[in-house]
């Protein structure tokens, strides 16, 4: 049974998640204050974490931001009623997987809980098959992680599975639809930021000093390919 973190403060919302999850066959376990938050996830190891931003004590970017300092790669669902496009990408970029705005419907998150339990439990799986390497960087699902230059890229689970499958299509154009659908297991909506927000951290990881290449090709329009090109 799937245990899910649900960090929110809002009693009647929280419990609300909570009995739908639990009738959907997960165990949900609920905090309401940040640090309290932090600290089940340290010590009791959820397969999903369904976190608020305002939070008492201790906010969720601030659960964010420690918990991937921490090497703690749980995937993460923000439920938020802060809807800004701001809001949302920033929440990307330091570690969430996934972002909700208040008002939302049950049933989408538990589909979307649903699907990021499945790609949580996905780098504990068996090797997926030998290292793709191209250039200076090496990608081992073995290890999920990438090195450039023999050095670790640090990448989360997340940025190495979008990493992986891009490269896994050796050079073909991949739709942010489709590796939406593939990785987060849901449609692109209107302005739905997710895929690009990803494909920037990991060019900002793969892209050091040391690399002679880029590895990840924009097709403007339609999506991305991954192609080492010379700088």
């Amino acid at each position: 049974m799937p245990k899910v973190l649900i960090i929110e403060d809002d009693e009647v919302i929280a419990q609300a998640m909570a009995t739908h999850l639990t009738a959907e066959g997960f165990e949900p376990i609920v905090v309401a204050k940040g640090d309290q938050g932090l600290a089940r996830l340290r010590y009791e190891g959820p397969d999903v974490v369904v976190l608020d931003l305002m939070l008492p004590e201790r906010d969720g970017w601030s659960v964010i931001e420690t918990a991937r300092s921490e090497g703690i790669g749980t995937p993460i669902v923000v439920v938020s009623a802060r809807g800004t496009e701001h809001d949302r990408v920033h929440a990307l970029e330091i570690g969430a997987d996934d972002y909700m705005v208040k008002p939302f419907s049950m049933k989408e998150l538990v589909a979307r809980v649903r699907a990021a339990a499945r790609r949580g439990v996905r780098p504990t799986e068996a090797p997926r098959g030998e290292a793709i390497e191209a250039e200076e960087l090496r990608i081992d699902p073995r290890e999920v992680q990438a090195y450039v230059d023999g050095e670790s890229a640090d990448l989360t689970p997340t940025e190495f599975r979008l990493l992986y499958a891009l490269a896994l299509e050796d050079g073909r154009v991949v739709s942010r639809d489709e590796l939406l659908q593939r990785l987060w297991g849901r449609r692109e909506t209107h302005r739905d930021r997710t895929v690009d927000v990803f494909v920037k951290k990991l060019r900002e990881k793969l892209d050091r000093p040391g690399a002679a290449h880029t590895f990840i090709q924009t097709r403007y329009g339609v999506g991305y390919k991954f192609e080492a090109l010379p700088k």
